[in-house]
């Protein structure tokens, strides 16, 4: 096996989501530049073109208010499942393995393998900041995702007001708007429901070979085992 071949069996995860991702991306893109010259038709206005589309606040803000829901999904599933538990779930811990366990379980400090990473080795502040970084780049890129949608959501909030010969509103202003809000809460709704969904039917249903689902043999009370 030469190195691209074993490059793209290594990382064909990542891989293969980035492409579905960029795939995406660029439809939305084309179906968003269609829909939103079909409104600047019916409201007989120029259509823009796709360059000036996918550089508005309009786009902006339809792409951002997506990211920052799936990073807030994930800041709380990781968060979330140091204390709480699905009995049966392969994504759950055991139950006696509800916490942040000790030094010992997480291989920190003295504690550390010859192969773990060097900030997991050395203690002090970086090993505290090692051991929360997951949560806290999601939590990051979460607060960065909202803080694009909000303001790029403004952007195109006013310029829809100047469109109704209506007075544009102030930043704190849009960020209270029914607005803002329904776009930010119908995107979390669906994140939990997706997230909870996954957590109770994995304890039921199977996917052989998928380390996302246990055994297809496993008993339904197997937690934290994955096949």
């Amino acid at each position: 096996m030469n190195r691209a071949t074993r490059y793209l069996r290594d990382n064909g995860l990542s891989l293969g989501f980035g492409l579905l991702f960029l795939l995406a991306l660029a439809g939305q893109a084309v179906a968003g530049h269609a829909d939103h010259n079909d409104r600047l038709a019916a409201m007989s206005a120029p259509p823009v073109s796709f360059g000036a589309y996918v550089t508005s606040a309009d786009f902006a803000v339809d792409v951002a208010e997506n990211w920052q829901s799936e990073y807030l999904q994930f800041f709380l599933y990781v968060l979330l499942t140091i204390w709480l538990m699905q009995l049966g779930s392969p994504e759950s811990k055991h139950p006696r393995d509800i916490g942040l366990e000790s030094r010992s379980d997480q291989a920190v400090g003295r504690h550390a393998r010859q192969d773990s990473p060097l900030w997991a080795r050395v203690g002090g502040w970086r090993t505290l900041l090692f051991s929360w970084s997951l949560s806290l780049t999601m939590c990051g890129l979460f607060l960065l995702s909202l803080l694009a949608q909000s303001v790029a959501g403004h952007s195109a909030y006013n310029s829809d007001q100047v469109g109704r010969l209506q007075d544009p509103v102030g930043y704190g202003e849009y960020l209270v708007s029914a607005d803002f809000w329904n776009r930010t809460l119908q995107n979390w709704q669906s994140e939990f429901l997706a997230i909870g969904s996954m957590a109770v039917f994995s304890v039921y249903l199977r996917q052989r070979g998928s380390p996302e689902s246990k055994p297809v043999g496993a008993a339904h009370a197997t937690t934290d085992q994955s096949g």
